[in-house]
């Protein structure tokens, strides 16, 4: 008979891929859950699994064999935060995770979403196989509120809530600023030539004003780690520009922690660096380059352009001086903070009805 007492859940997504989101969202699931769970969790290196959780026992989530054979030895399977529910980034992702989620209910595991996005879904068949798949799971928490209401409407008796993305519970920083310019930039097909010479113009713009360094900080280590020397090799980066730039490739949040709460202007396209640099109380400009991240920007009361349609540099450029050395009020953050226990509220009450079962 299996211990109710202290359940074994298996944590799956994106995890140990080299992408900071991902760590932080995981960082926060440990937070949420009871200490007394034994854990599995799905992750690419072992090493940085075990950076932030030396106990857990690792499975390889690029081998669909091995998750699927891990949900027979566990209570139940938690998805943990992102957009796991989406084709954007392949349709084969979506299959992932739904196998996982058939499985698991075939095997009479509860299945408990945690932190998470719905969508975006281009494609009928997968909007269909969601349609399908969704009332199977046992409760599910969204971090916004069109996840929430489309999952209301595809899945009416599914217990759920809803609440900013869970990285906001991360700890609070002071800022102190007298630093670099920040930028947290992704490749992006939004960006052809032409607009990328309108942000690096502007950047330019900014940097000569403040006389200020500027850190590339890439927060998904493949991802963006090439980006300024891709930019440099089209001939797209201003030449002063390129004497000012540099790459940093943190390996920790501590790390971009430390970047962001010196910076005079934090300039994320990524969701989860502008939260962590609102946390951090830093000057804020964002680019949207996904509507997760212009929700974000608007709740947190951070300025911020759409990708699609840029306005001229200049324009961009004396935003961006506007904003520098400028910090936000921290009250908004806290109401944020205050919401954000809902997700963990959730995920346990959905753990005490496995108890008791």
């Amino acid at each position: 008979m299996v211990d109710r007492s202290a359940a074994t859940l298996l944590l799956c997504g994106y995890y140990g891929e080299k992408n900071l989101g991902d760590d932080a969202l995981l960082t926060v699931l440990l937070e949420d859950l009871p200490a007394d769970c034994r854990l599995l969790i799905t992750a690419r290196d072992v090493n940085d699994l075990h950076q932030l959780c030396p106990s857990a026992t690792w499975v390889d989530r690029r081998s669909l064999k091995a998750v699927v054979a891990a949900v027979g030895k566990v209570d139940a399977v938690v998805l943990g935060g992102g957009s796991l529910l989406q084709d954007s980034t392949s349709f084969r992702s979506l299959i992932y995770y739904l196998a996982l989620i058939a499985t698991a209910r075939l095997r009479r595991r509860p299945v408990l979403l945690w932190g998470q996005g719905l969508g975006p879904l281009h494609r009928p068949i997968s909007r269909w196989l969601v349609r399908v798949m969704l009332p199977l799971c046992s409760s599910a928490s969204w971090r916004d509120q069109t996840s929430f209401l489309l999952a209301k409407c595809w899945a009416p008796k599914l217990l759920m809530d809803v609440a900013p993305d869970p990285v906001w519970q991360l700890p609070q920083r002071e800022w102190v600023g007298r630093g670099a310019i920040v930028l947290s930039w992704r490749p992006t097909p939004l960006l052809d030539s032409q607009g990328w010479r309108c942000l690096l113009d502007a950047l330019a713009a900014v940097a000569d004003r403040l006389d200020a360094p500027v850190c590339w900080l890439a927060f998904h280590q493949h991802q963006d780690a090439p980006l300024l020397s891709s930019l440099r090799e089209q001939n797209l980066l201003p030449e002063s520009l390129v004497h000012r730039s540099h790459t940093v490739v943190p390996t920790e949040l501590n790390t971009v922690f430390e970047q962001v709460r010196t910076a005079r202007l934090v300039i994320p396209m990524r969701l989860h660096a502008l939260v962590l640099a609102r946390l951090a109380g830093c000057p804020i400009a964002a680019l949207s380059y996904d509507p997760k991240v212009a929700a974000a920007a608007d709740m947190a009361g951070i300025p911020w352009v759409p990708l699609a349609q840029l306005p001229d540099s200049a324009t961009l450029a004396e935003q961006w001086c506007n904003q520098a050395d400028q910090p936000p009020l921290k009250d908004d953050v806290e109401t944020i903070r205050q919401d954000v226990s809902r997700h963990g509220q959730r995920l346990r009450q959905g753990l005490q009805l496995l108890r008791r079962g």
